[in-house]
């Protein structure tokens, strides 16, 4: 059994521990009212500006000629994993990363190991393991997720539909996380480029409005389309931000039980190893006592 300077030593440190992952959950449970604010008021834009192009591209009849959809053989795949940049969030970072490794597995598998896939980490902790796991990075939009914002991820939407028209990539992939509550986050693959509209997908693109385009359609899709995925992109940014402060804050309070369980035995411990000495003492003292008195 522990002398009881050993267990004392351990109380204290476990009270340090449980005193920084106390106050790690308060300041995640600060910055998740004010993440999860932010993405939920920008949903429902994106959701009617989504409907917008929807029933613009089913009038339109495909009259106008749109580059960010073109669909072409997929030899050059851009990933964009949106990860967190500090840990101790349990194994958010790790399921994404999961996630985006199974997406790159699969494309190499259908391209018969021939395709050329490149990383764009948003977030240090992506970076730190495609780096070291031998992957093509590309690494200019690392600091994103410190303090997202709309003008860098604006940034980074019009960098990659640049690359896309150019034919740096062929298609680019989101790995993110969708933010539902605190406790609970889906992780995400979302096709960027080419552009493919939701309704397109489950073949019920149709047209519900009678558009009047001022001044014209050329005009307006050349507007509304990028704006449209620099939207998204953002989106997914805040969706996952969002995501890693409800992770933390869940990680950290289940730390602050486990530590409030191990307190509680080394308490008990230290209370049994203080009983032992004094029953200890009492024995000598009483043994002695009947030595000197024989």
């Amino acid at each position: 059994m522990p002398n009881l300077k050993e267990v004392r030593v351990r109380i204290g440190s476990v009270i340090s521990t449980q005193q920084i992952t106390k106050a790690m959950k308060m300041v995640s449970a600060s910055k998740l009212r004010r993440a999860q604010t932010a993405i939920q008021q920008l949903r429902p834009y994106t959701l009617k500006l989504s409907a917008v192009i929807d029933n613009l591209n089913a009038s339109l009849e495909g009259e106008i000629e749109l580059p960010l959809a073109t669909v072409r053989p997929v030899q050059h795949l851009a990933v964009v994993v949106i990860t967190s940049d500090k840990g101790l969030c349990g194994g958010f970072n790790a399921n994404l990363i999961k996630t985006a490794r199974r997406l790159i597995q699969n494309f190499h598998d259908q391209t018969g190991g021939k395709g050329i896939c490149t990383v764009i980490p948003v977030g240090k902790k992506g970076l730190d393991f495609f780096r070291k796991s031998g992957h093509r990075i590309d690494d200019r939009f690392v600091g994103l997720m410190s303090h997202p914002s709309f003008d860098q991820s604006s940034a980074l939407g019009s960098a990659l539909m640049n690359d896309f028209l150019v034919g740096t990539y062929d298609s680019v992939q989101l790995v993110y996380s969708e933010f539902k509550n605190p406790v609970v986050q889906y992780y995400r693959t979302h096709n960027f480029l080419p552009m493919v509209q939701e309704a397109e997908k489950s073949g019920s693109l149709q047209s519900n409005t009678d558009y009047i385009l001022e001044p014209n359609a050329s005009q307006i899709i050349a507007e509304l389309i990028p704006a449209y995925l620099r939207l998204s992109l953002h989106r997914a940014i805040l969706d996952t931000n969002a995501s890693e402060h409800g992770a933390r804050m869940t990680s950290m309070d289940k730390a602050t039980e486990n530590a409030g369980e191990l307190l509680k035995g080394l308490k008990l411990q230290y209370n049994r190893a203080r009983q032992a000495a004094i029953t200890t003492e009492i024995t000598e003292i009483v043994g002695g006592a009947a030595a000197l008195a024989g």
